[in-house]
């Protein structure tokens, strides 16, 4: 098991503002008389109230609930995942942030694949990590972080935390579970594993039991922003060791994810029928688009995502098409790391099959 930063062994820092209702949750009754917290809790809201009504109006007077109980609840009652194994928050961003915070200093060295999600490499350096990026993997029909070459870099540096996306942004590439036991089983004990899985509802087997896993020193992350349509709201949630998410807790925002969204996720949740016929609209509008673009003759990889990754034959080519596009009012996702440039990635929504929307890259691939 990796250690923690020494300033947070031990005893402390402790919340000092737990909440309402984590105050009722410990005295085992409900507090009706709010006379203490400084909420704006006799705020008329006229005007919000008008725009949004009431049922809006409110959520919003109160703090959230720090511990998301009802969050993770219906989490666990959907996927099986035990109340102590996890932590939600706003966001994968935020928890891959809040992570950095709590397994690492300034100075330790962490790696993550040269491309892959760049805001993570965004939150290590402004965290004052030092970022170690080993090159992907490229052959033909594979775009993919390199494992071993992730796994050398981290025994080298002597790392503090590996990061890895899986699946991968931006190529959509799945290492299966077998080959995230063996990284880490592979890695050095003192080094963490920070395994971002937003797309991870996307998977053909999102509900393995692989997938409700709690393995010693890493830290697995997921949003409610892709499959159920909560990227607005700002919600995700962090699967790890009950002593790794008690130290996290000890370096996190208070009031972190807010009363209304708690309460959009909640009702989301809920409604697990409808995110579950979405996840399927999504797989079939991927599948469409894979199927028109490898009609134009062009690479198409192997996608896990509710995206598409289309390899061009070069940076300049991808980099022109990208402009071109974004001139014409269509943006898409090109890499900004020069290792990646070449590749273009395409979300699988409505609006990307309506006809012509890509007449652009039809007349440059010669088919329009």
């Amino acid at each position: 098991m990796p250690r923690f930063p020494d300033h947070l062994t031990g005893q402390g820092p402790d919340n000092p503002f737990p909440g309402i209702k984590v105050l009722e949750r410990r005295i085992g009754r409900e507090i009706p008389h709010r006379l203490g917290s400084n909420e704006g809790l006799d705020m008329p809201h006229r005007a919000l109230r008008e725009r949004f009504g009431d049922a809006l109006a409110e959520h919003v007077y109160c703090y959230g609930d720090s511990e998301a109980l009802g969050v993770r609840q219906r989490l666990q009652t959907l996927h099986g995942l035990a109340l102590e194994h996890t932590l939600v928050d706003a966001g994968a961003d935020s928890l891959m942030a809040l992570a950095l915070r709590a397994l690492t200093v300034a100075g330790d060295r962490v790696i993550s694949a040269g491309g892959t999600y760049p805001t993570f490499g965004y939150f290590a350096q402004g965290h004052g990590c030092q970022l170690v990026e080993p090159p992907y993997h490229e052959a033909p029909g594979v775009l993919a972080p390199d494992l071993e070459r992730l796994l050398s870099a981290a025994i080298k540096e002597d790392a503090r935390l590996v990061y890895l996306a899986n699946p991968d942004n931006p190529s959509g590439h799945l290492h299966d579970d077998d080959a995230i036991r063996r990284l880490r089983e592979a890695l050095p004990d003192d080094c963490w594993l920070l395994l971002d899985e937003a797309y991870h509802d996307f998977r053909d087997d999102a509900d393995s039991p692989f997938s409700r896993e709690v393995l010693p020193g890493v830290v697995r992350l997921r949003t409610l922003s892709k499959a159920h349509g909560l990227a607005g709201l700002r919600i995700g949630y962090a699967i790890a060791e009950p002593e790794t998410l008690a130290v996290m807790m000890k370096v996190r925002i208070h009031y972190a994810v807010s009363t209304l969204t708690q309460a959009a996720a909640e009702t989301v949740l809920d409604h697990n029928d409808e995110v579950v016929r979405h996840i399927g609209d999504v797989k079939a509008r991927r599948d469409r688009l894979a199927d028109y673009f490898r009609g134009l003759g062009t690479e198409v990889l192997p996608s896990a995502t509710n995206f598409i990754a289309l390899r061009l034959a070069d940076a300049d080519l991808a980099g022109r098409l990208n402009r071109e596009l974004l001139e014409a009012g269509r943006l898409i996702a090109r890499p900004a790391h020069p290792d990646l440039g070449h590749i273009l990635r395409i979300t699988a929504v409505e609006d990307a099959l309506q006809p012509g929307r890509f007449e652009i890259l039809e007349r440059a691939l010669g088919q329009g």
